[in-house]
């Protein structure tokens, strides 16, 4: 097939759903049917998802998804690509379709922030009296983020009220801009910073990846690549100019190439070179590397001797370094 004849669509809908369970076991049928390939989640709440296929496919996903009063005016986000960007299709039933653990749940269609349209964000976060707040997980900030912005310590999204009232002293007094992917998460996130008390409060409309696209903002003051759930982990945002911000995790140099650590108790994603991810045997430390379920060892079947060749030379490197 020729470049580009594949679709992603970034998609999610808060509204009630009845049977979620029933819903999301329809729907994966007419998915697998239609050709679909991704991961949707389906909830009481709503539905939230990404998928990729052909153009023919992702037509009739939509159509299929309007066609549905409580879907009606979902908002699509599309990329073009050249080929899928899942491997397999999953549609799952979920007790929140964007996991924020809270012991009281945010209703977004009754409580959230300010709607800002790319437009309207890329004037606010320039006022003094802003401040830009990452609403994602740590390792997707490292890859790309708004200039500025302030980056939680979080690894999960459900982290981030902790982290909120433990660091409230950033945020009070100043107008709150929130940013995440998509939109769904600053949805409910915003809603939960005004119920804590936080008055002005915003987000911006559609997420990074609707920012990217508007014809006015351009992804300006964006820096980096915006990090995305599926084979292709990076898109580019800013249409003016590209800075990379990601730093290689064993050498620090400029970098956006993630892998996940060998260790499969950690898994922890690796900003890293192709040259690095082998001289360090994908891990991202000296206990991850000489773990008992390290997967390097097992998928370049090294022996022992070998292992301890790779081991001897990352040492000779620390040397090196120590010396210089």
């Amino acid at each position: 097939m020729e470049k580009n004849e594949y679709r992603v669509l970034l998609f999610y809908k808060y509204v009630h759903v009845e049977n979620p369970e029933e819903f999301a076991a329809e729907h994966l049928a007419f998915c697998k049917e239609t050709g679909l390939k991704g991961r949707i989640l389906v909830g009481e709440e709503g539905i939230n998802g990404t998928c990729s296929g052909t153009i023919e496919q992702t037509d009739a996903y939509m159509e299929h998804m309007k066609a549905d009063p409580r879907f009606a005016d979902i908002w699509f986000k599309i990329d073009e690509t050249d080929g899928h960007a899942f491997k397999k299709m999953h549609v799952r039933h979920r007790p929140e379709i964007v996991n924020l653990s809270l012991p009281e749940d945010v209703n977004p269609l009754e409580l959230t922030g300010e709607y800002l349209e790319p437009e309207q964000f890329l004037e606010q976060m320039q006022d003094e009296n802003t401040v830009v707040l990452d609403a994602r997980n740590d390792y997707e900030y490292d890859l790309g983020h708004f200039r500025g912005a302030i980056r939680p310590d979080i690894e999960n999204f459900r982290d981030l009220p902790e982290w909120v009232l433990e660091n409230k002293e950033q945020l009070e007094g100043k107008k709150i801009l929130a940013y995440c992917t998509g939109g769904i998460r600053c949805e409910k996130f915003t809603g939960w910073l005004k119920r804590e008390g936080f008055e002005d409060v915003a987000h911006l409309h559609g997420g990074i990846v609707s920012y990217g696209k508007d014809p006015v903002a351009k992804g300006q003051l964006w820096d980096g690549q915006c990090y995305v759930f599926d084979e292709r982990i990076a898109v580019p945002i800013n249409q003016v100019e590209h800075v990379v911000v990601g730093r290689d995790h064993f050498d620090g140099t400029p970098c956006e190439r993630y892998v996940n650590c060998a260790n499969p108790e950690c898994n922890a994603k690796i900003l890293c070179s192709e040259e690095n991810e082998h001289v360090y045997m994908r891990s991202c430390s000296d206990e991850c590397r000489v773990h008992p379920r390290n997967r390097y060892f097992v998928e370049h079947d090294l022996t022992v001797e070998e292992f301890n060749d790779r081991l001897a030379k990352i040492e000779a490197l620390r040397l090196e370094e120590t010396v210089s």
